[in-house]
């Protein structure tokens, strides 16, 4: 019979705040080598692949070297090397012990939710998430689940974070800069609330990505990707992650993502791979053009409003200076007219695409009110600030004067 007992027959993670992580082994390499090497070293693994790019293994099952022998890959809705070597990169860029992948950001959030919680549970977030994770918290888990979440109306004031928590919390989950307003919100201040209690904190670092800002470094625990946006961007894969501790990585491996089967496929990580290693790169150029953008916007004569926090009018300016090195490609804006006004300038656009998805290369822009936060309340959206004429934009690597060239000549359609 099998020696060992396999993960999946293995008691749930529980978390312990006076457990830490031991540091990584690569965590004394620079960000940008981690991208390139974490994971698959062409000449450390010259003995599994002679190969200078990471292999695509493109199998589901793995075959038993003796029937008491379990193999390390035993089927794909598990782990298949390709993928294995994508989520130890994603650890390594976050800091973290281990990473399990999904099919989707959003799969990643459910997964990670289903594994930790039970019925009469409660997670602790605010509004000030995307639109897809708010349906899952306001809806699928409370009425399917009966897991409860509970919103934080005050997201800057740690007291109000510590209020909202009781004794049947499991997870406090925290999006900083948050789509698609851009609030910023003090990591290791809700971190340090959260622990007090014995509670983990969950931060979706979707829009900085790991070149911008590291929350585990400023006490979170675990890390909830969305690898489609910045981490891929250019919008041909769809993908997301968990990363944190090895335990609850394999607990969501074995005992969710094995019988829910929402993975990611081996064409698909080995494609994220090639993108990862210009990760740092674009995001700076990002930054850079979207700074440029948002300084256009903002003294431009028919937007109310920019959602931006590299401008010194945002207020968690400083708080975005001391938590990141850059303020991302993401923003948004606030035109005149409502749902018309927002409709004319994006029907006016030329150059930039309307599209449903951001941190992509080329220049995009999107309606939340009508598509990502449709399912919220007037008085959830006018809390999170989600104007009838507010517009996502997400700049791209373009040449940033055409992508204010074109922004001026449809806003003068107003």
């Amino acid at each position: 019979m099998p020696t060992e007992t396999p993960f999946f027959m293995r008691e749930h993670w529980t978390y312990d705040p006076k457990v830490k992580a031991a540091p990584r082994a690569d965590a004394a390499q620079g960000l940008e080598t981690r991208a390139l090497h974490a994971g698959y070293h062409p000449l450390k693994n010259l003995k599994q692949f002679r190969s200078f790019a990471t292999p695509i293994v493109q199998s589901m099952t793995y075959p038993y070297e003796t029937f008491e022998k379990f193999p390390d890959y035993i089927y794909g809705r598990s782990k298949t090397p390709t993928v294995s070597v994508l989520e130890e990169r994603l650890a390594a860029l976050e800091g973290g012990e281990a990473a399990v992948s999904a099919g989707s950001g959003s799969a990643a959030l459910f997964s990670l939710i289903f594994t930790m919680a039970r019925p009469g549970d409660n997670v602790v977030t605010s509004l000030n998430i995307f639109g897809e994770g708010y349906k899952q918290a306001a809806a699928i888990f409370p009425e399917r689940c009966n897991v409860d979440f509970r919103f934080v109306r005050d997201f800057s004031n740690p007291k109000a974070w510590d209020a909202t928590i009781d004794k049947k919390t499991r997870l406090v989950w925290v999006e900083t800069p948050s789509n698609p307003t851009l609030q910023v919100t003090d990591i290791a201040a809700v971190a340090e609330v959260a622990h007090a209690r014995g509670i983990p904190l969950m931060v979706d670092n979707t829009t900085a990505t790991a070149a911008l800002q590291k929350p585990l470094e400023l006490g979170a625990d675990i890390i909830l990707l969305s690898l489609t946006k910045f981490l891929s961007g250019n919008a041909t894969v769809l993908g997301g992650a968990i990363v944190g501790p090895e335990a609850l990585v394999e607990d969501i491996r074995w005992n969710t993502t094995e019988f829910v089967g929402a993975i990611l496929q081996p064409l698909e990580a080995w494609l994220m791979l090639q993108y990862l290693e210009t990760l740092t790169l674009r995001m700076e150029r990002h930054s850079a053009n979207a700074q440029a953008v948002a300084e256009f916007l903002c003294a431009h004569p028919k937007v109310k409003h920019v959602n931006y926090p590299g401008l010194p009018n945002h207020p968690q300016h400083a708080l975005a200076k001391r938590q990141m090195k850059g303020n991302s490609g993401l923003m948004s804006f606030v035109v005149p007219g409502g749902m018309a006004g927002a409709a004319k300038v994006m029907n006016s656009v030329d150059l930039v695409v309307h599209a449903v998805t951001f941190g992509t290369s080329r220049t995009i822009c999107m309606h939340p009110r009508t598509i990502t936060h449709e399912h919220m309340t007037q008085e959830e959206r006018d809390q999170a600030g989600i104007d009838d004429g507010l517009i996502r934009l997400s700049v791209g690597l373009e040449d940033p004067r055409d992508v204010i060239a074109d922004l001026d000549q449809a806003l003068s359609k107003l």
